[in-house]
């Protein structure tokens, strides 16, 4: 079994947006002029052997990028490979917690997502606490960016430390999944990942072959319950992301829970 811990079925809207330039420069891709069909995404995952895709809804300053409804849409008619990954409008903190508490208790949705180089914000800033607050008492996790940012926007909000090292220790209760590895800050995202118990990390947007080797340290030892796979596509195909995994010398333990046994016990996911 495979879960991918962060992917996105894309609108146009989000696809087209101008802050993608640079990944569309990386990556060699066009801007899009029509709605990527679901169904690529389907073959995608199915391409890797993904079993599972925790799909993101984006919400950002100026408005959804993908709503929650969308993603809601998106698991209803691939209800057994999508789950639903929620977002809100910090901006306007009782509307948030509001849409948060129907995403999960009423969709379904297993986590919350919010981007903090979006917002321009770094996650300890006070516009992100009642989210803190409302994810602990519903028992799931919060996503977020670390690291550097592909899109054209400020990195800054980015670093582990202190940003998110005040998070944790202000919210002992709150699961966190540190998206992106943290790069060029990987061994601060490391640390943090050490120090709390409910800090862990996704290697979305990396390819196995680029993991630092720091990271592959960590999860051959005392990292192996902390590290989950992700691929943030469509950025990157998640087949391509797990390329040059059998050549990080990871036990079958190690392996099986970075692909799906963290994931499944941080997001409480059943298998199916």
């Amino acid at each position: 079994m495979i879960i991918d811990a962060w992917m996105q079925h894309p609108t146009l809207r989000h696809m087209q947006h101008e802050m993608f330039e640079s990944l569309r420069r990386w990556t060699k891709m066009e801007v899009p002029t029509q709605e990527l069909p679901l169904e690529m995404t389907i073959a995608a995952m199915d391409a890797a052997g993904v079993d599972i895709g925790l799909a993101t809804a984006w919400y950002a300053p100026e408005g959804d990028l993908i709503s929650n409804d969308e993603v809601h849409g998106f698991v209803q008619r691939y209800p057994d490979r999508l789950i639903g990954i929620a977002s809100a409008n910090i901006a306007k903190p009782m509307d948030a917690v509001k849409e948060v508490r129907r995403c999960v208790r009423d969709l379904g949705f297993k986590g919350v997502r919010i981007i903090p180089w979006l917002w321009g914000l770094p996650p300890d800033d006070r516009r992100y606490y009642p989210i803190y607050t409302e994810c602990v008492e519903l028992g799931v996790p919060f996503c977020l960016q670390t690291g550097h940012t592909g899109p054209l926007r400020p990195s800054e909000p980015g670093r582990p430390i202190p940003y998110l090292d005040n998070v944790a220790l202000e919210f002992p209760e709150l699961k966190i999944v540190a998206g992106h590895i943290g790069y060029p800050w990987t061994a601060e995202m490391i640390s943090l990942a050490r120090k709390y118990e409910n800090v862990y990390i996704d290697t979305s947007a990396y390819t196995a072959q680029r993991f630092p080797a720091e990271l592959v340290e960590y999860m051959k030892g005392g990292g192996r319950k902390k590290v989950m796979f992700g691929t943030n596509y469509p950025m990157i195909m998640p087949a391509r992301c797990l390329e040059g995994l059998d050549g990080l010398g990871l036990d079958e333990e190690a392996k099986e829970m970075f692909l799906y046994q963290n994931a499944a016990r941080v997001f409480g996911i059943s298998e199916r």
